[in-house]
């Protein structure tokens, strides 16, 4: 197969060339060497890595945990279970971050139901529950 210029291993990923260098330089994609000729080229498998990378940061994983599945790939002796695992885990995650975003919006919900909209600032309800709830983490 072809081997691409990071132009085209970019725009074959469906992602920018700083992406791929950013992730070249946390080690998520292998660095060619540089030839001669002045231009590294890529693989094309690197392309379906890329994507993956892309893909699993769509789906909520960190860079560090993506480079735990990436290396988890290679390793021998790991099992399809070490993957479900970070998967359900990584769904913990989500359920709680929803939980933690529909707290929040209730919350704000009432304080801007609480609000007029006019008046002076020393009497808006919003920045005054704002304040309390400064000063409840100080104690």
């Amino acid at each position: 197969m072809k081997q691409l210029t990071i132009g085209q291993l970019a725009q074959q990923s469906g992602v920018l060339v700083e992406t791929i260098k950013y992730y070249q330089r946390r080690g998520l994609i292998e660095l060619p060497s540089r030839p001669e000729s002045g231009f590294r080229k890529y693989p094309p498998e690197t392309a379906q890595q890329v994507r993956f990378i892309r893909r699993a940061k769509e789906l909520g994983f960190s860079l560090q945990e993506i480079g735990e599945l990436l290396d988890l790939r290679i390793t021998s002796g790991a099992s399809c279970r070490e993957i479900k695992v970070r998967a359900e885990t990584k769904l913990a995650d989500i359920h709680q971050k929803q939980r933690d975003l529909e707290k929040m919006e209730t919350v704000l919900s009432q304080l801007a139901e609480s609000c007029q909209g006019r008046g002076p600032l020393s009497e808006c309800p919003i920045l005054g529950a704002l304040e309390e709830k400064e000063e409840d983490n100080r104690e």
